[in-house]
């Protein structure tokens, strides 16, 4: 038994909004109080956001960063903060537990400016196969677990806008968030496979070919 929700039933699901409290950190002397709000967390979800390229060649450095607990995200603004030291040993805090998806490719992206060695991380895309389930993506996770979706609209945005819009802050927020929740529901032994709506059953040939 596999567990995969299709582009098709995945559209048809409502959409997701972010539930809490949303605080943009983009002058320097607010990233204490943001990061020790944080570390009161036992859990911290990870995102990244970066300018999108339309140009052949043209690449930008990750100008948000998403980290957020169960009710609050905060959202420091790299292109105009950088990554102060505080920061920078929250992301390395092997004992502080953070969970993000498809971290490979943000480590990748951060450090083509910043010099860090993450420690203390989850990551989904292998954690969800402990239950079956084939999807990768964090909206098919989220779809597959709380039957919502999020949306993408705000994806290929300009991140290093002078403003981020409420549609932009809703949306970074959202994805670091959904991040703990899939994770938690997870963990808390709340997702049974052989229950989900989603659920795929092997046929006796594909059984047998295993």
């Amino acid at each position: 038994m596999e567990v995969s929700i299709s582009k098709e039933q995945l559209a048809a699901l409502p959409p997701a909004q972010f539930q809490g409290t949303i605080t943009i950190i983009d002058d320097p002397e607010t990233v204490e109080s943001a990061v020790s709000r944080l570390r009161e967390s036992d859990l911290i979800g990870f995102d990244t956001e970066t300018r999108p390229s339309f140009k052949k060649g043209q690449t930008f450095n990750v100008a948000l960063l998403q980290l957020a607990s169960d009710n609050e995200c905060f959202l420091f603004r790299l292109n105009k903060i950088g990554m102060p030291e505080s920061l920078k040993a929250l992301l390395e805090d092997t004992d502080l537990q953070k969970v993000g998806l498809s971290l490979h490719d943000d480590f990748r992206n951060l450090h083509k400016k910043y010099d860090f060695e993450p420690d203390g991380f989850v990551e989904l895309q292998q954690y969800v196969t402990q239950w079956n389930i084939t999807d990768r993506s964090l909206s098919k996770l989220f779809g597959i677990l709380f039957g919502k979706r999020i949306s993408k609209s705000q994806r290929l945005s300009n991140w290093e806008a002078e403003q981020l819009s409420e549609s932009q802050q809703n949306y970074a927020a959202l994805d670091a968030q959904a991040c703990i929740k899939i994770f938690r529901h997870l963990k808390n032994g709340l997702f049974h496979p052989e229950e989900s709506s989603y659920r795929i059953e092997k046929t006796e040939e594909e059984k047998n070919n295993i």
